[in-house]
């Protein structure tokens, strides 16, 4: 169809052109004839050629009806053309919902591939009755295994070590790794069912001197605190978290920094625990949340994973009860915590006050480290 734009032009022409004609005729009337016929003829030719005109420029109009095909593949192409450079001006933005591509991680110099000990209770016991069996075939590696069988509801057991700190446990029945984290020396060990009104009866109590052998097996073996295993979750975010690591203390950054960005404080677990809660080291990865416990058990887990001896120890933060950890750099030894090495003091590692306050804040607390008072060592 014509535009609307164009009738107006084709009715100026049209009209014209019948004006010119009948101008013609009129004229031809008055002249001679054979002057008249030479008049007529050029009128007549003078308005055909000016219809001719208006039909071939079709007054600002379409194409005529046997040239659609062609122009539809023009304007086609014309729009597949506005399309194209539309297209690659979109192409030059960027996109709004597009992610940053990810950067390849770097492997680092260290072997970050997990070693995860395995206790094991090897037939070698101190006690063994139908309720309990007290295996010590390794006490040289730093763990002894409880295995409680009987059907008290809340049996407990108590390890004196050599410096005569006592250290109590809640059985949950089964096999159970219990560190000896006091050094070499003699245990009194002992396993203890509730009888009412929180009073217990002693079900067993033997002494075992334990020869241990390398001071830092005790904190790369899993525990009933720091419970790992090959399969676990943690394990295999330890190595992830080691990758691009060139030494252990990589690592123990990488690890802490993960823990504090992903985990959150649980302030309601904190507000209801009851005691005899264990930590859950994949538990903790799946929910992204957990207490102090949870922090420190994790962190612990995927260090000793990669074969860094790792302390989680429980004590005072002030005056409330807490849960750490501490860890051995081969280069350093034994340090008691590790928020950050500013090239001349180490800071105390407490991975949940970290998570929960302010850099300025977390310094100002732990200073010295004075605030933290260490009662038991896991």
């Amino acid at each position: 169809m014509r535009s609307e734009s164009a009738l107006p032009k084709m009715l100026i022409y049209l009209h014209l052109s019948v004006v010119v004609i009948i101008i013609g005729i009129v004229k031809s009337m008055r002249l001679r004839a054979g002057v008249r016929l030479h008049n007529f003829i050029s009128c007549l030719i003078l308005g055909l050629t000016v219809m001719t005109l208006m039909s071939i420029t079709g007054c600002g109009g379409s194409a005529p009806a046997d040239a659609g095909d062609g122009a539809a593949e023009s304007t086609a192409s014309e729009s597949v053309s506005s399309g194209d450079e539309e297209g690659a001006a979109e192409a030059d933005k960027p996109a709004e919902n597009s992610k940053p591509e990810k950067t390849e991680k770097v492997k680092g110099a260290r072997d970050n591939t997990p070693r995860v000990l395995k206790p094991t209770a090897d037939g070698v016991t101190a006690y063994s009755d139908a309720k309990v069996i007290v295996d010590i075939s390794n006490t040289s590696a730093g763990y002894v295994i409880i295995d409680y069988e009987g059907d008290n509801e809340k049996p407990k057991l108590q390890v004196t070590g050599p410096e005569g700190v006592t250290y109590t446990f809640d059985l949950h029945g089964g096999e159970e790794t219990i560190p000896f984290t006091q050094g070499p020396g003699s245990y009194q060990v002992g396993v203890f069912e509730h009888i009412g009104d929180g009073k217990y009866a002693q079900a067993c109590m033997v002494s075992v001197d334990a020869d241990i052998t390398n001071e830092y097996s005790p904190y790369l073996y899993p525990n009933q605190f720091v419970n790992f295993n090959e399969s676990s979750n943690v394990v295999t975010k330890g190595e992830e978290l080691a990758f691009s690591a060139d030494n252990d203390l990589d690592v123990v950054a990488n690890v802490y920094n993960y823990l504090i960005d992903n985990v959150v404080y649980d302030k309601e677990l904190a507000a209801n625990v009851t005691s005899g809660y264990l930590p859950d080291p994949d538990n903790t990865l799946a929910t992204g949340k957990g207490i102090c416990f949870d922090y420190a058990a994790c962190m612990a887990s995927m260090l000793r994973s990669q074969q860094i001896p790792t302390r989680l120890e429980i004590g005072y933060a002030g005056d409330a009860y807490h849960a750490w950890i501490s860890t051995y750099i081969d280069e350093v030894g034994w340090v008691n915590g590790i928020v950050e090495f500013n090239g001349t003091d180490w800071e105390l590692m407490d991975p949940t006050l970290a998570a929960s306050q302010g850099e300025k804040a977390l310094k100002s607390f732990i200073g010295d480290g004075t605030n933290y008072v260490k009662a038991y060592q896991y």
